[in-house]
């Protein structure tokens, strides 16, 4: 059984690129969302068993989803990707539940070395 895994990102490219990832490694990727608030509908549809979320979107960004999908289940398990020199919006995410974080341009086994831990 593959895990099922949301992809949160404004921008397709970065979406595609992880997506590619995980469906060469075995992962099944069960939805894709561009900003926060379309993450935690699809979060509520989906039941993913985890969630990348980009911290950097417009409408509603990704510590704000991940901490309103927290309020819906604390068990919630999400890894945030930032960009180069958003250490301080990493810390507010880790703060606020974050399991882990990759940087961008991501690096694919950095990828899938922070799920297979996420997921335990």
């Amino acid at each position: 059984m593959a895990n099922r895994i949301l992809i949160v990102d404004d921008a397709a490219f970065m979406r595609m690129m992880i997506r590619d990832i995980l469906t060469k490694n075995g992962y099944e990727v069960v939805g894709e969302a561009q900003d926060g608030a379309q993450a935690i509908e699809k979060y509520k549809e989906l039941n993913p068993d985890l969630i990348t979320m980009d911290i950097t979107m417009p409408e509603m960004d990704g510590i704000t989803a991940l901490k309103e999908i927290r309020k819906l289940d604390t068990n919630a398990k999400v890894i945030m990707c930032s960009a180069m020199g958003q250490q301080a919006m990493v810390i507010d995410a880790i703060q606020a539940g974050a399991k882990d974080f990759i940087v961008k341009p991501f690096q694919a086994d950095r990828v899938i070395e922070a799920i297979k831990k996420t997921l335990g």
